[in-house]
């Protein structure tokens, strides 16, 4: 296990539901959670070369549906690719404002993310810090998200271009059956890179991911909102025909948008 250390964060618009720490009458929320990962997978791709990840945070929010957070996780992705000598964390720092359309189940989600990699760079490597706006729309427990980056896609540059404009589009799905705990999970995912190279190249930075698995969460008791987790993962990455890699093989030769499973437990407080 690589470096592991409790990290702050989980957006405000995900987390699992809990008590909250300030007064119930309050129109202000304050939550944290605490997690465990047998890896980190960011949009298909592994962050920790399958090592597990400690990750946890806080967020506020306000009955207005303005929503402030942050998200700490440790990664291992930047010195496996050799971008940075040193390397472990990523912490990111969010805000938006997410509300219903009236009475109705339908609601919008509109902010701002920025991803924070803290470390040393090899000397002619592109900052990986990222920001990214996005917009959000659905309905119970269906919806879509777009995010667009506004600087370098995670210090990637594929073809020696840079790669602002890069967009992401989730579909996703979180399906409660019924008053059981559990809840059906799915993801469909659609990644294009600006200025990355054709579909044989090593370069080809574009792709899709998806998502499918289940979770559990205590509803009641000493361990209330503990919640536990499987779900398999992949994506539509290819190695070039010339190189027998692709862009996500990483030092070590592990193609890190391969596919994997993941188990998970949080606990929100």
């Amino acid at each position: 296990m690589k470096e592991l250390f409790l990290a702050t964060a989980a957006a405000a618009a995900v987390a699992a539901p809990a008590a909250p720490l300030l007064a119930q009458d309050s129109p202000h929320t304050l939550t944290a959670n605490v997690g465990l990962f047998s890896e980190y997978i960011f949009r298909g791709v592994t962050q920790t070369a399958g090592d597990p990840a400690v990750q946890g945070g806080f967020d506020y929010g306000h009955s207005s549906g303005l929503y402030v957070g942050t998200w700490a996780s440790n990664v291992s992705w930047l010195k496996d690719f050799g971008t940075y000598s040193s390397s472990s964390l990523e912490w990111d720092f969010y805000g938006g404002f997410k509300r219903n359309f009236g009475s109705t189940d339908f609601y919008y989600d509109v902010g701002t993310i920025y991803y924070y990699y803290p470390g040393n760079r090899v000397a002619g490597a592109v900052n990986a810090n990222t920001w990214e706006l996005y917009a959000g729309f659905g309905w119970k427990w269906l919806g879509l998200k777009y995010s667009y980056s506004l600087q370098d896609y995670f210090g990637a540059r594929p073809t020696g271009q840079k790669t602002d404009g890069t967009w992401y589009l989730d579909f996703f799905a979180n399906y409660p059956i019924g008053e059981t705990g559990f809840t059906l999970i799915g993801h469909y995912g659609i990644l294009d890179v600006k200025n990355d190279g054709n579909q044989d190249a090593a370069t080809k930075a574009s792709y899709d991911d998806w998502k499918i698995g289940a979770s559990y969460t205590v509803p009641s008791g000493f361990f209330k909102g503990l919640e536990a987790g499987l779900y398999y993962t992949d994506t539509n990455v290819k190695n070039s025909s010339v190189t027998g890699t692709n862009f996500y093989t990483d030092l070590n030769g592990l193609n890190t948008a391969d596919d994997a499973f993941v188990l998970y437990v949080k606990k929100t407080f």
